[in-house]
């Protein structure tokens, strides 16, 4: 049992320690100390609800309906190519604009639909949370639940890490342009990712 926990927690951790377009979402939320607590909270729960679901078995829903995966990888290519314009957009708007303790603070709607839409429509967590994590649980058996569970506190450990941890690169970002680097930096991670996705399968 202790095992099948060490172990889901290390395999949960390598797998979202990769930059990714969620990873940078929270990242930046975190330096605009902007409704960090439930973005924290929306990514852990999405993950912890992927990862039950491929704990449980339904990692098979791509082998049940061969479209599945083509149709989220192509939704991904979308709105990643989109956020990703969006955010050079706001590095041409210059750094003020972009300042955490001046500039006007995101609706926490439009703030939770960002990251709800960045974690659902990724087909790599479909991928990382329920294919892969839910073969490897059933190496545990019949400890998958331990599995399952150990992992998503990875995930909620990783989550609030960088969230809340961000702020203590504050001083970094108190500069405008340090901003429209952070700005661009996400730009070409979203852009790099689609373009991965499109074609890279």
């Amino acid at each position: 049992m202790l095992e099948a926990a060490v172990n889901g927690y290390l395999v949960a951790l390598s797998l979202i320690l990769a930059i990714g377009a969620q990873n940078a979402f929270i990242l930046r939320q975190g330096l605009r100390r902007e409704h960090v607590g439930a973005v924290v909270a929306v990514c852990a729960i999405s993950d912890a609800v992927l990862i039950a679901a491929g704990v449980a078995g339904f990692g098979a829903l791509s082998l049940a309906l061969p479209w599945f995966g083509e149709a989220m990888r192509w939704l991904g290519v979308g709105f990643l190519a989109v956020y990703g314009g969006l955010r050079f957009r706001a590095a041409l708007r210059g750094g003020e604009a972009l300042l955490p303790l001046e500039s006007a603070s995101a609706p926490l709607g439009k703030v939770l639909a960002t990251c709800l839409v960045l974690t659902w429509a990724n087909p790599h967590v479909y991928l990382d949370a329920v294919v892969l994590i839910g073969s490897i649980s059933a190496q545990y058996a019949p400890h998958q639940a331990v599995f399952g569970t150990a992992a998503a506190c990875a995930s909620l450990c990783f989550f609030a890490a960088l969230g809340f941890g961000a702020r203590l690169l504050a001083p970094v970002f108190a500069r405008p342009a340090a901003w429209v680097w952070l700005e661009v930096s996400v730009g070409l991670t979203m852009w790099s990712i689609a373009t991965g996705l499109a074609f890279g399968g």
